[in-house]
């Protein structure tokens, strides 16, 4: 089977959150595959840091400060995408992530969260991928072909305590993804996919101190995780870029709705 069919050489991808680890980590990748990368943040530091990194690898990278909880702001980015490559084929909601106040400490409950916590959170991580998609994937409706991909979580599986926010916020990415997976392909024809991946474990600067101590090892919490990841381990995020690519390519031409897990097994086991 030849490799063309997994190409996104030439496609121009638009990746949110491209300032943070998960949104550069896709970039780089993509740039590397060949694609055409536009990487927003709503902060110019790291957008700067991560346009320089990128243009060592490729020129054909652009980056642009964009809130992705802001419609027009998003749709201001879209007009100079298109003026520059005409185009917008893949979508990569990777703009998220969780706040210390929406992270219950283990001695608290749930009538000690803030719902100004709460609400940060969910808007973030629900409405700050249903704006990019109503934005960048009404061009994508217009020209019938485009692949989105939104983030889920292993959060939506099954209760994971202490973070109530972002478990909702996800379950919600999950329908929604399936929503507007249904609704482009009814409205629009099949060239419009919408999928999902639903990352494991992974150790990150926001889950850092949850899952590692400051002497280097396993939380209780982190111990909990390894009992129930068949794996036997934490996730690399460079393990995440060949499914995304995947539902990027036409490799899964037949593939919409889906949330795709990569998590070593947490979801599939029982833990018995």
């Amino acid at each position: 089977m030849s490799n063309e069919l997994y190409s996104i050489k030439d496609k121009v991808a638009v990746i949110s959150g491209g300032g943070g680890v998960l949104g550069s980590n896709i970039a780089k990748h993509f740039l590397k595959a060949g694609a055409k990368v536009v990487i927003i943040d709503i902060r110019q530091e790291p957008l700067d840091a991560k346009l320089a990194e990128f243009k060592e690898i490729s020129e054909h990278c652009v980056g642009y400060i964009g809130n992705v909880l802001d419609k027009e702001s998003l749709e201001s980015v879209r007009q100079q995408i298109l003026d520059i490559w005409g185009r917008i084929d893949i979508l990569v909601n990777a703009a998220g992530g969780n706040i210390p106040g929406a992270t219950l400490t283990p001695e608290q409950t749930f009538f000690d969260m803030k719902m100004s916590d709460f609400n940060k959170v969910t808007d973030l991580n629900l409405n700050g991928s249903v704006l990019p998609c109503m934005v960048f994937g009404e061009t994508m409706a217009n020209q019938k072909s485009g692949a989105i991909v939104n983030v889920s979580s292993m959060a939506t599986y099954s209760a994971i305590t202490r973070v109530p926010g972002y478990s909702v916020a996800k379950s919600g990415i999950n329908i929604f993804t399936q929503w507007l997976a249904s609704e482009m392909a009814l409205k629009f024809g099949e060239g419009v996919r919408v999928n999902a991946i639903a990352p494991g474990f992974f150790i990150g600067d926001q889950n850092r101190k949850v899952l590692i101590n400051e002497n280097g090892t396993l939380t209780d919490r982190s111990k909990k995780v390894m009992a129930r990841t068949p794996m036997n381990r934490f996730g690399n995020i460079d393990e995440l870029n060949g499914t995304v690519q995947f539902l990027c390519s036409e490799a899964s031409s037949f593939i919409t709705g889906a949330i795709l897990p990569i998590d070593g097994g947490f979801s599939a086991f029982s833990g018995v």
